[in-house]
């Protein structure tokens, strides 16, 4: 089988974490602003699509060269062997991005690409006017920065946070992938409690519920590869089938879900039941000031309101209070608290062990870590 040089994307300040799962699924990776390189055939393609958690996409490296020129960037695109990737029929979109390079134009970067790859497809299988682009869609991207230009092909389709199971969403939800890094961050083990306190439609627990059990994330979606001729049917059956049967059935979970409103949960286990684990979730109506506990070496990873909005800046402030006064006295327990308000330590009552910087979307945020004192 073909070895193709490929990418997984991630969002920024989550690379280790990718980097860290490919490690654990075998393949030796280098970490780049943004993304993982790694090398891998098709059934790698597959396998890492099913599997990876925290990655955005999977895509090939088609070319990668310097440009400071149209003429330049247009005779390099046309010398990459476009018909080993797309059928004659294939949809092909273009999307761009240019940045601190000389063709910084990114519509014309685009126009020009597209160009030289059908004046590539149209030598190659003898066609004359336009390509039909009624098949399969083979999603591409050039991207240039400093004058590099790397050409690729997303393998993915929808970014990979779309797992399939989230039947209904709240407010602002976290993307899968992101709560998934949330869980990857923690100490946490199959052995421990977990809890989110504040659960909304459910994704940190279902994520962690997922890890827990060995689910492979990509299971109950479908991928842009596998509609392209050149992957094999049975190829793709193999490796859902090799990862369906890798779960772990033995494995018995004290994974809690609570939130104040009783609509969420609802919400969080209808997405739970569809994502299968819904039996090994606790999901509960409950405030933060109400959470009580006898266990010990728990985790409790949190994505609680931001107060963005003035007016609800003094109830998310007072949730941050009773968060540490609830949580304060748990010292066996780890706490992970996301928010992008800066000031939640002052609130909290507690100065963090340690604080990580997140992106959740656009959004600078703070990972606020209280590490316990694990009790034997």
């Amino acid at each position: 089988m073909t070895t193709y040089n490929l990418i997984a994307t991630t969002a920024s300040g989550i690379e280790a974490l990718a980097a860290n799962e490919l490690k654990t699924l075998g393949y030796h990776g280098q970490t780049e602003n943004g993304r993982i390189r790694f090398t891998g055939d098709i059934k790698d393609i597959i396998r890492t699509n099913l599997w990876l958690r925290t990655a955005d996409r999977i895509k090939i490296v088609v070319g990668e060269f310097k440009a400071l020129t149209f003429d330049d960037l247009f005779e390099q695109v046309k010398a990459l062997p476009w018909d080993d990737y797309l059928p004659l029929d294939a949809e092909f979109p273009v999307a761009g991005r240019s940045i601190k390079s000389k063709l910084y134009s990114v519509p014309d970067v685009q126009r020009l690409t597209k160009k030289a790859i059908v004046e590539k497809m149209s030598q190659v299988y003898h066609r004359r006017g336009r390509l039909p682009e009624t098949g399969a869609l083979f999603a591409l991207e050039v991207s240039i920065l400093k004058d590099h230009v790397m050409l690729t092909l997303d393998t993915t389709g929808p970014s990979l946070f779309k797992r399939g199971y989230r039947v209904e969403k709240g407010d602002a939800p976290l993307k899968e992938n992101m709560a998934a890094a949330l869980v990857a961050i923690t100490n946490w083990h199959t052995d421990m409690p977990f809890l989110d306190p504040v659960c909304g439609s459910g994704t940190i627990p279902i994520e962690a519920a997922l890890k827990g059990l060995n689910i492979a994330p990509g299971l109950k979606r479908a991928f842009s590869f596998e509609g392209w001729d050149w992957v094999p049917a049975e190829l793709a059956a193999d490796q859902r089938a090799e990862a369906a049967a890798a779960r772990h059935d033995d494995v018995v979970l004290d994974i809690m879900g609570a939130d104040i409103d009783g609509s969420m949960i609802e919400i969080a286990r209808l997405n739970a039941n569809e994502a299968g684990v819904l039996h090994d979730i606790d999901f509960k109506q409950l405030a933060v000031k109400d959470f009580r506990t006898a266990k010990h070496n728990g985790v409790i990873v949190a994505n609680p309101p931001y107060g963005e909005r003035l007016s609800d800046a003094s109830s998310v402030h007072r949730l941050y209070q009773q968060m540490g006064d609830v949580y304060r006295p748990l010292t066996s327990w780890s706490k992970y608290i996301l928010t992008s308000d800066l000031q939640f330590e002052t609130y909290y009552g507690e100065k963090a062990t340690k604080r990580r910087k997140l992106y959740n979307g656009a959004l600078r945020t703070d990972l606020f870590q209280f590490w316990g004192k694990r009790v034997h």
